[in-house]
Formats: C-alpha cells, structure tokens, sequence
C-alpha cells in the first residue's frame, strides 16, 4: 500500500474523515455540557396540593443534573416520583433553557391496613395523612379489587343509611365487612357469591336488622355465610329463662 499513490490518498481521506468525526462528536459533547445550555428555568406546572414543596425542590436540585441536552428524563422522573404523594411525574424541555415539571397526585382513599394507603386507582402507596378514611386490608396483590369492592358494596348499602367504613379480604378469599355505628356493624359475607349474599342482606334489611335497629336493639354483626338466609348477633342479649312449672 505504501507504494501505491492512489490507496495511501484514500487512507488519508479516511483517516482524516475519522479525526473529523471524532473532534465533531467531542465538540458536540463540549457543547451540550456547556453551561449556557443549562436549565434556567424549572417550572412545577401543576402546584402541589399533598407533595410537601420543600421535598420537591430538594429531589429537584440533587438530583435534575444535566443541561438541555444532557439531562436524563426517565431518572429525573424516578427522583421526583419518590417524593410522598407523588404518582406520576411528565417532563417537557421547552428550548432553550426551560423545564417544566407536571405532577400527577395520589388520591388518598383508604387506608391499607396499618402503615400504608390506597389511591383512588387501587394502588397502594405511603404517606402521612391524618385525615378519616376507610380501612382496607388483605394481600397487597387484592388492593385494586378491595377498591373496586368497596365503592360497588358502598352504593348499595347507602340506601339503608349504611355507611361502609372497612372491608377486608382473606389470603383465602373471604370478604368481611364494617358499616358505621354504635355499635359497628360487621357483616361476613364469605368466599362465595358475595354479590349475591349481599343483595339478599339488603333486600332482607328493612324487615330483620333495620326493623331491630329502629327499635332500639342494636345489632353487633351478621353471618350472611348461609345458603338461605343470615344470622345477626346482638351485643349483651339475654335469653329469658324459660319459667318453671309450678
């Protein structure tokens, strides 16, 4: 190759067309870093309601490194969906300095046993709330169905002045459930056709529990675990003993 003018020209060509894209690629890189392409501007889009601003702002200085170019989106999303309250995060770059943060906000809707909450979608997540809410429990797995549950069994019980304040469902499948009052009133539906054994509960209310509530006998739980029918248990009731002949 040495002696021959034609293939050291086009080894000169190639060589120098490498150099040429390596200096341009390491000109762009220098150009990307370079700070006037940093962001000079961050805009949160959507003003929390839950997310405390001083954990935003904290998760947005350590941790939104990079200019307009260089910024990785998809780890910027997971720092800031680490702040409590946070569910979703979108990011847009808005050229040639401006990022503009929007914030999708859990929902809180109930409480997940002891340490944890649920969403309106059914997703448990964890955060401080003082707030009064219903109280699920079950498999973590169950969360999206015990939601779904509660606001279908919710609005059929509503009529009879019922409110529902807990529901729980078994690793087995067994669904148990708490309406407010004085006392509470528990109802055990079971595994089996639940839908089916609270609808006759329902249909039957007005005649057998409601008829014992609104004469003042109050009803502590009720056993809908029964192929025609349910048992109800009254807190401190006594049987009369029964007389004795004289």
């Amino acid at each position: 190759m040495w002696d021959d003018p034609k293939a050291l020209n086009a080894f000169a060509v190639t060589l120098a067309a490498v150099a040429g894209a390596l200096l341009g690629a390491g000109a762009l890189a220098w150009g990307a870093r370079h700070p006037a392409f940093a962001f000079h501007e961050i805009v949160v889009a959507t003003p929390p309601e839950r997310a405390n601003p001083a954990h935003l702002e904290a998760a947005i200085r350590g941790d939104l490194a990079g200019t307009f170019f260089t910024l990785d989106l998809e780890r910027a999303r997971g720092a800031l969906a680490k702040v409590p309250w946070v569910r979703g995060v979108s990011l847009r770059r808005q050229w040639p300095g401006r990022l503009e943060i929007a914030l999708d906000e859990h929902a809180p809707y109930a409480r997940w046993g002891d340490t944890a909450l649920v969403n309106s979608h059914g997703e448990i997540f964890t955060a401080a709330y003082g707030g009064e809410l219903p109280r699920f429990d079950g498999p973590d797995a169950r969360a999206g169905d015990v939601t779904a549950r509660h606001r279908e069994w919710s609005a059929r019980l509503a009529p009879l002045g019922l409110a529902l304040r807990a529901v729980a469902v078994s690793p087995r499948g067994g669904w148990r459930l708490v309406a407010a009052g004085e006392p509470p009133l528990a109802i055990e539906l079971g595994r089996d056709e639940p839908d089916a054994r609270l609808a006759r509960f329902v249909a039957a209310y007005g005649r057998t529990v409601g008829a014992l509530r609104r004469a003042g006998t109050l009803v502590g739980d009720v056993d809908l675990r029964y192929r025609n029918g349910f048992a109800a248990r009254v807190p401190d009731f006594r049987e009369k003993p029964a007389k004795r002949p004289l």
